[in-house]
């Protein structure tokens, strides 16, 4: 399960996010396509590059659509994968969050 939907609009990724949880993480953010969606990431231990792709295609979508796609909480892990690979999120991050 890639992720948990918490509140509408809220989505809770999980742990481990590998390319077996790249195809839940999809349908779960198709699901919540045409609404603002909030992403707490503060529990990611590892994120594999086919997570990324979904990710950066659905901030695409939103962006698209005039959508908020924002990051509340982003993990140490999380942030650090993004760099390495040369992902910059700090566009998508929260206000609160942003350095």
């Amino acid at each position: 399960m890639a992720s948990k939907k918490a509140d509408k609009g809220s989505l809770k990724l999980v742990p481990i996010l590998d390319l077996n949880e790249a195809s839940v993480l999809h349908g779960q953010l198709t699901n919540m396509r045409g609404e603002d969606v909030k992403i707490d990431a503060s529990e990611v231990e590892r994120i594999g590059v086919q997570c990324v792709q979904v990710i950066l295609a659905a901030a695409k979508t939103w962006e698209a659509d005039s959508k908020n796609f924002v990051f509340e909480k982003v993990s140490e892990a999380f942030e650090k994968t993004m760099q390495l690979i040369g992902i910059d999120i700090e566009h998508l991050l929260a206000k609160e969050i942003r350095q």
